[in-house]
């Protein structure tokens, strides 16, 4: 069984919880006042006058405090939670059937070399020109097989995962 709590309810506990300390204060004040009044000989001038005057006063600080709690609770805006889910994609299997066989090439230059590789250097490897080698590419990418990335003036070519 969930039990949803909403700033509100909290806030309004809180703050029942302080007046409920608030009231215990001064019912303990009052009766160590009648006790000190019994029992001092001192009279009106005792010591445990203020000493009593002290601990209220700290004690009405603390339920305040608490109080101020309460109420900042209930007018603050809920955090809302965001919630992001990760797809783990699965690793398709490259059908190097439906390839020719430059793409073939490119793909298994690519594996070789832990799935990237200088564009350059991939056309240096396939003895393909510029033109050929972005065509060629430029087909892997539509096919979603493989992705350039920009490295100053060059293309490093990756396998997508």
């Amino acid at each position: 069984m969930k039990i949803k709590m909403e700033n509100k309810n909290v806030g309004w506990i809180i703050i029942g919880i302080s007046i409920l300390i608030g009231i215990i204060v001064l019912i303990f004040n009052l009766g160590l006042k009648n006790i000190v009044g019994e029992t001092c000989t001192h009279g009106p001038t005792c010591s445990m006058y203020d000493t009593i005057s002290t601990q209220t006063w700290i004690s009405i600080a603390i339920t305040l405090v608490i109080l101020a709690i309460g109420i900042i609770i209930i007018f603050s805006k809920p955090k809302e939670k965001i919630i992001i889910k990760k797809v783990k994609e699965k690793k398709k299997k490259i059908d190097l059937s439906k390839l020719d066989r430059n793409e073939r090439e490119t793909i298994k230059i690519l594996q070789e070399e832990n799935g990237g590789i200088f564009q350059k250097t991939l056309m240096e490897k396939l003895e393909i020109g510029k033109v050929g080698m972005t065509r060629l590419l430029d087909k892997l990418e539509a096919k979603q097989i493989i992705e350039r990335k920009r490295r100053g003036m060059n293309n490093f070519v990756v396998l997508k995962k």
